[in-house]
């Protein structure tokens, strides 16, 4: 019997090496890149609210939920600023460039499968989402669980970044970009994604 593809969740690819190997996985590009026509919104309660900006932004991040770490992560990307669990609205009608992120717990995962259900179904307003950043919970290795559903919900997203647990967030107020090679990739790509929207302006 021949099944046709879910275009919410990417195809899984094999992975050949030992456990750690594995732990190591990071799923390909999804097939989503906008708002799908048929997709059921989430519920009103489910939904991120919607807040008119004031001044400039290269990059918005909305945070899934509150903990979710998008001051941190804004503090990290040049031209980026927090949302406080909001989508933008720009009041020059402009589409802000977002970031959604959101720890790698299940209720920081469900909420955002919720928030981009609702991008998906085209409840919230018109933005270039450039993808998903989820922030480990927890020092340690994340539960095979919680990274399958990570997974699944990264899917949904046009990408997907899973990002370790930095120690030293807890001491310092000023946070630097970690040494992580996660950390490395994921601010090279956002520039990089930041920038190719700038130019083709």
């Amino acid at each position: 019997m021949q099944q046709t593809l879910n275009p919410w969740i990417t195809k899984p690819r094999t992975v050949a090496g030992d456990e750690a190997a594995q732990d190591a996985y990071v799923p390909p590009a999804a097939a989503i890149s906008a708002p799908l026509r048929g997709m059921v919104e989430p519920d009103a309660a489910d939904r991120l609210g919607r807040r008119t900006v004031t001044g400039n932004a290269e990059l918005w991040v909305t945070g899934a939920r509150g903990g979710s770490g998008e001051s941190r992560v804004a503090d990290l990307l040049d031209g980026a600023r927090p949302m406080g669990h909001c989508w933008p609205v720009t009041q020059d009608s402009s589409t802000p460039q977002v970031l959604l992120v959101c720890r790698a717990d299940m209720r920081g995962l469900t909420a955002a499968r919720c928030a981009l259900t609702q991008w998906a179904s085209g409840a919230a307003p018109l933005v270039d989402l450039l993808g998903l950043a989820v922030l480990a919970d927890a020092p340690g290795k994340t539960p095979r669980a919680l990274r399958d559903f990570a997974a699944i919900v990264g899917g949904g997203s046009p990408r997907l970044w899973t990002l370790p647990w930095v120690e030293a967030w807890r001491h310092e107020d000023s946070p630097s970009v970690p040494g992580a090679r996660e950390y490395q990739r994921f601010t090279t790509d956002i520039a990089a994604l930041v920038a190719d929207t700038s130019t083709t302006e």
